[in-house]
């Protein structure tokens, strides 16, 4: 790229009839000074240009992370909801299984007890039926006795 030095410093060849040197040279002065200032400017922007690209992939990194995070996150907020629901499966058919042993637990015992009601009535009418029978033939005894 041409620099303003390189303008400063360039020479023309002298000529007959040319050009008049001295307004070639006021010329080429605010050539240069224009030059100059547009080349600041340039190089002012290319660092600025620099700088935001610096701060561009900065904020290109933080999204990155952020977004990695933000994924992260619902994976693991996921994982938790589906551990939580396997979790509270497990608990429920636990339950379940608990209160269908209690029930059939309680059937066991009832029919137990109904055994053993069943075999008491039978005892009783057993021992009803002796006694009875004990009586009438007490009765029988009596009654012949008083004759």
């Amino acid at each position: 790229m041409l620099t303003p030095l390189d303008i400063h410093n360039k020479e023309f060849k002298k000529s007959f009839r040319g050009y008049n040197e001295e307004e070639v040279d006021e010329f080429l002065d605010r050539v240069i000074k224009d030059y100059e200032q547009l080349y600041r400017e340039n190089i002012d922007l290319k660092e600025t240009i620099d700088r935001l690209n610096s701060k561009l992939e900065h904020f290109q990194h933080m999204e990155n992370t952020l977004h990695n995070t933000l994924v992260i996150a619902q994976e693991t907020a996921e994982e938790v909801k589906l551990n939580a629901k396997k979790e509270s499966d497990l608990m429920l058919k636990e339950a379940e299984i608990n209160a269908q042993r209690l029930v059939d637990e309680a059937m066991s015992k009832v029919r137990r007890m109904t055994g053993e009601y069943e075999e008491l009535k039978k005892q009783i009418q057993i021992y009803r039926t002796r006694m009875q029978t004990i009586v009438q033939a007490q009765l029988e005894i009596l009654k012949t006795e008083d004759d």
